[in-house]
């Protein structure tokens, strides 16, 4: 499902600003003023529209490239830059099998300028698709997060457990050493995944809040910033100001919060 001004197609080349959520990923395309060190529960795809991006990792080393990419849970931040196509991508996808390929043994910011022109027909494919290198028992308890149409409760991690035949104590370990992060946060992107396709279809955030089952939109802002980088607020902006006339609006992408884009 794309959101805002329009479809993401050509790795965004076409485009102005825009957000979007689709099947195993979302993506943001606008200016970025920089932000404040985080995390998310995703792989992250930075990809300079013209010139290159630049993130610092948490050793503070600068990382510069056409196309960059963030393995879940590496804490980084953004630089300044004016033209920025961000996706991104659910740990548990086939995308992400081909991304972790890449990441090398550091863990770190890579530049991998090969993926610059990832198209959208190519990106949805991929990141719709199951992976086929996590161990299937991780995949099964990533599906029973991900619930039943009119299931309000989550499901308990130690009900997850059990239905995949894991204790909790070695799916936690499964998920750490396989998706580089606990499985409460694949929860949490969930939540957030919902929220967001709540926006895009025109709800406020306080509904969209409630929509991906947030205590209130204080919550879910904080969330939202916290793994994305961006709030909810800034997210309706970039989806109703008209593309022309937003292209050139530095900061307006994060004016509520520090960013990523």
């Amino acid at each position: 499902m794309g959101t805002g001004d329009g479809q993401m197609r050509g790795a965004g080349r076409e485009l102005g600003p825009g957000f979007g959520v689709g099947e195993g990923y979302a993506w943001y395309r606008g200016v970025s003023p920089g932000g404040s060190v985080h995390r998310h529960a995703a792989f992250q795809l930075v990809l300079a529209l013209r010139g290159e991006a630049a993130l610092v990792g948490a050793d503070g080393r600068v990382v510069r490239g056409a196309a960059l990419l963030v393995p879940p849970m590496t804490a980084h931040r953004m630089l300044s830059a004016g033209d920025l196509l961000t996706v991104f991508v659910e740990p548990h996808s086939a995308l992400a099998d081909r991304l972790r390929g890449r990441c090398g043994s550091g863990s770190g910011i890579v530049a991998v300028p090969e993926l610059r022109r990832l198209d959208e027909a190519e990106l949805g494919r991929a990141a719709a698709l199951p992976s086929t290198g996590l161990d299937p028992r991780l995949l099964a308890a990533a599906a029973l997060l991900e619930g039943r149409e009119g299931e309000e409760e989550p499901v308990p991690m130690e009900l997850v457990a059990a239905r995949v035949g894991l204790s909790p104590q070695r799916l936690r370990a499964l998920a750490r050493q396989q998706l580089g992060m606990p499985l409460a946060r694949r929860r949490i992107w969930l939540k957030l995944r919902r929220s967001a396709e709540a926006l895009g279809e025109g709800r406020s955030p306080a509904e969209a809040a409630a929509a991906g089952g947030f205590a209130d939109q204080a919550h879910f802002t904080r969330r939202m910033r916290e793994m994305i980088g961006m709030t909810p607020a800034a997210v309706l902006r970039v989806m109703q100001v008209p593309p022309a006339s937003a292209a050139g609006a530095p900061g307006d992408v994060h004016r509520n919060g520090p960013g990523d884009g």
